[in-house]
């Protein structure tokens, strides 16, 4: 799987990077067929405790799964996205074996 990993005016460290192919990486467990992934990382200008944005859009053949998360560290956001389209996966997978 391809992991595009942007960060947005910043310049993400080889310990963040690894964090994050190591998490979107675990989601092949819950689903083999994953494409490609694109990580988004920015800084929000504004409230400065929760003020890191991660987004992260998996592409499966015949659907995108995306998520969007915004905490106080880019591990944070990264871990809770990752949550959020594990469950994502589950239940696509569970309505396609329904049909």
């Amino acid at each position: 799987m391809k992991t595009n990993i942007q960060s947005i005016h910043f310049d993400a460290d080889k310990k963040l990077i690894a964090h994050i192919e190591g998490k979107v990486e675990k989601l092949r467990t819950f689903h083999e067929a994953i494409i490609s992934s694109n990580v988004i990382l920015r800084l929000e200008k504004g409230d400065e405790n929760q003020n890191k944005i991660a987004e992260i859009k998996l592409n499966t053949p015949g659907q995108e799964l995306f998520a969007k998360k915004q905490c106080s560290t880019f591990e944070e956001a990264v871990d809770t996205a990752c949550d959020a389209l594990k469950t994502q996966i589950i239940k696509h997978k569970e309505k396609h074996l329904v049909k």
